[in-house]
């Protein structure tokens, strides 16, 4: 009940910012440009408060928080006075109503870097971009333990999720990256990451565990929280025990032990397995049995397994700059979102990754706000930045009913010399509701099987 009134309450506040911010841009260009504003509305439907400003112009919050509009006045929606007609929308030249209809979309880009660098000046916690557990494409890579990634290509990746984000684009297209790495020793390294061997038709979600990387702050330490009964642990080794060591190797994971056991017990003598309790150091010796798994496959064991994971450990990474610096940063982030955002526009259309996956609804974006608002201020600030971002350019898309279609009938009539018929205008909108309703349904559909059926 908590994330449901969570995920509600920060849709609201999420698609209030962006929507009032995009309804602003339309109403401030629109007084400038001498066109007269009947209404500005945050929501849909029945008035929630209303008030009348003191340019005529009614302000209004409604109850359906999944959208807004700015209602200028306009003869081809009603009669207009004679001496009102110096201020309707229709009437003005056709460089003024592109100028009014581009400043909605043109508000969210705004608002992206303004939002991007808020986050960079609050600062970003996240985790360093070191290596846990490698495997598969990675370790043909010769990534191993203990490297610090500092670039995939020549994005930086100054922080774990940074490092997710920038993998993320080349693995959907299957496409070779060159990284930028630190070994445990400081030492620089480039490595070549074999996208390109990802399997076709992977689930996209699974694309970045395929990659076989684990994080450093994903692995447990070594402590046993419980020894099974009647294995060669038992009597020994207790729950609360720090793995130290086995046979002189150092364990600093509990990952590490595994393959120290493999080895203990491939070698067939006992080994000493070093242990920390209660603040003393004990040396243990201990011969390893051997087990069969769910597969059948045979492997050697002690019979200890790791702590539960209550939580994961504090962050020990910030992405931040300075006032001045956060500029810049924003302004390149926020190109470099945009770039992304077409890409996978054009991945979806081809067929490359699948709708299902890219294509979310008010659940997914509710979801999504929530989660991201648990992880703090400079979190939320980034999915409220792309989600600015993504309504801005998709209201460009040249769709009728949206801003963009709107633009495509004004660039028309520069090009023609004359307004399009009535007619033409009319079908488009039908074309337009058409598109429109079938890309809301698909959204709701995805909404109900990604976060309710799966």
């Amino acid at each position: 009940m908590t994330e449901i009134l969570g995920s509600v309450w920060w849709l609201i506040v999420s698609l209030g910012v962006l929507v009032t911010f995009h309804e602003f841009g339309h109403y401030w260009v629109a007084r400038r440009c001498g066109v007269r504003v009947l209404r500005f509305s945050v929501g849909f439907g029945r008035p929630l408060w209303k008030r009348l400003g003191r340019d005529g112009t009614e302000y209004v919050v409604a109850a359906i928080p999944l959208g807004g509009y700015v209602k200028m006045l306009d003869e081809r929606e009603g009669d207009v006075p004679a001496d009102q007609l110096d201020g309707a929308f229709n009437r003005k030249s056709v460089w003024k109503r592109i100028a009014i209809v581009l400043a909605g979309p043109v508000a969210n880009l705004l608002l992206c870097v303004i939002l991007l660098w808020a986050m960079f000046v609050v600062g970003r916690p996240d985790y360093a971009p070191v290596v846990g557990n490698v495997e598969g494409i990675a370790a043909e890579a010769g990534l191993a333990r203990g490297d610090t990634v500092d670039a995939v290509g020549d994005r930086a990746t100054p922080t774990w999720g940074e490092l997710q984000m920038a993998l993320l684009p080349a693995a959907l297209d299957r496409s070779d990256v060159e990284l930028r790495v630190r070994d445990a020793d400081g030492k620089p390294h480039t490595r070549h990451l074999r996208l390109s061997e990802l399997p076709q038709g992977m689930d996209e979600r699974l694309l970045l565990d395929g990659v076989g990387l684990t994080p450093r702050h994903a692995l447990l330490p070594p402590v046993i929280g419980e020894v099974s009964p009647g294995t060669p642990a038992t009597g020994i080794l207790r729950a609360g025990d720090r793995v130290l060591a086995i046979d002189g190797v150092p364990i600093a994971w509990f990952d590490d032990i595994g393959p120290q056991v493999q080895a203990v017990g491939a070698r067939g003598e006992p080994a000493m397995v070093e242990v920390e309790r209660n603040g003393e150091r004990f040396a243990l010796s201990l011969a390893p049995e051997r087990a069969a798994n769910s597969s059948g496959g045979r492997y050697w064991r002690l019979g200890i397994a790791p702590v539960p994971r209550s939580e994961l450990p504090p962050k020990d990474a910030v992405q931040r700059y300075g006032p001045i610096a956060a500029m810049p940063a924003a302004l390149r982030e926020g190109q470099y979102q945009a770039k992304q955002l077409f890409a996978m526009i054009g991945r979806a259309f081809s067929g490359r990754v699948s709708v299902q996956n890219t294509v979310g609804g008010p659940v997914t974006i509710a979801r999504t706000a929530n989660a991201y608002a648990q992880l703090g201020p400079a979190w939320y600030l980034t999915v409220l930045a792309l989600l600015s971002l993504s309504l801005g350019i998709l209201n460009l898309l040249p769709i009728p009913l949206l801003d963009g279609g709107h633009l495509l009938y004004y660039l028309i009539e520069l090009v023609k010399g004359s307004p399009l018929s009535e007619r033409a205008m009319a079908a488009g909108q039908y074309v337009g509701l058409a598109l429109l309703a079938g890309l809301m349904g698909l959204a709701f559909y995805n909404d109900i099987v990604n976060n309710f059926v799966r």
